[in-house]
């Protein structure tokens, strides 16, 4: 059984390697935001180590930065990191359905975009180990890189960090950009999306908002207009 435990673990060490080369590289530009948002090198390496989640928390540092209330952080991270709960309950169906409950909460807490692809492809069902060993090697390639990124905002001169900062810019274009070009909802989507927030921050009605409350009723209003406009056909739908 101990053995068993750590051929899966070594095996996800060894496919969570890719991942932790990424995760270094992108979350750099990320600890440039959280030093521009104000935070020291120690509370963002934390929150990196803690919530795994770039644009969870682009999102949070954005709202920071923005003075934004506890409240309004709350609820704008519940929406940007509610595919998860969708992730967690799609593995569910890959573990043994009498795994103890402590090892489904580490598996939850553990759930990235990358690591939930890399588990939900693993042939038969999944044992817990496997992602623990992809999270040993991602998760502190995200926060190392995160530190690396506060540490360079406070050294770097100044119009390097703004360039070095557009590189988390980049990052969330190769996210809807590959979408938008095979779908034309979604280019749409995105051009509305930029329009509202542009019209948000420059009509004068809404100056009396916060920059943290736009940014929710943006996301909320956008989202649910286009699921009321543009519903996804569900599989059965198609073979009925």
């Amino acid at each position: 059984m101990i053995t068993d435990r750590k051929k899966w673990f070594f095996k996800g060490m060894r496919d969570g390697i890719p991942i932790m080369l990424g995760y270094f590289a992108v979350s750099i530009a990320l600890g440039i935001s959280a030093r521009n948002a104000g935070m020291t090198a120690p509370q963002a390496t934390i929150a990196s180590a803690l919530i795994m989640a770039s644009a969870g928390q682009y999102i949070g540092f954005t709202l920071i930065a923005a003075g934004a209330s506890y409240l309004e952080v709350v609820v704008m991270e519940a929406i940007a990191n509610a595919r998860y709960l969708l992730m967690s309950c799609a593995l569910s169906q890959k573990v043994d359905s009498d795994l103890p409950l402590r090892h489904r909460l580490l598996m939850g807490l553990w759930i990235t975009d990358e690591i939930f692809g890399v588990s939900v492809s693993v042939e038969g069902r999944l044992n817990p180990y496997y992602n623990y060993g992809m999270a040993a090697v991602a998760t502190p390639g995200w926060a190392l890189g995160t530190l690396m990124g506060v540490v360079l905002g406070n050294v770097l001169p100044v119009r390097v960090v703004s360039a070095l900062s557009v590189g988390l810019f980049g990052m969330f274009m190769s996210i809807f950009v590959p979408p938008a070009r095979k779908n034309r909802i979604i280019a749409a989507l995105v051009v509305v999306s930029f329009a509202a927030s542009y019209a948000f921050n420059a009509i004068s009605a809404f100056d009396g908002i916060s920059s943290g409350m736009k940014i929710i009723l943006l996301t909320v209003v956008i989202s649910l207009g286009a699921a009321l406009l543009f519903p996804v056909e569900r599989e059965a739908d198609h073979a009925a």
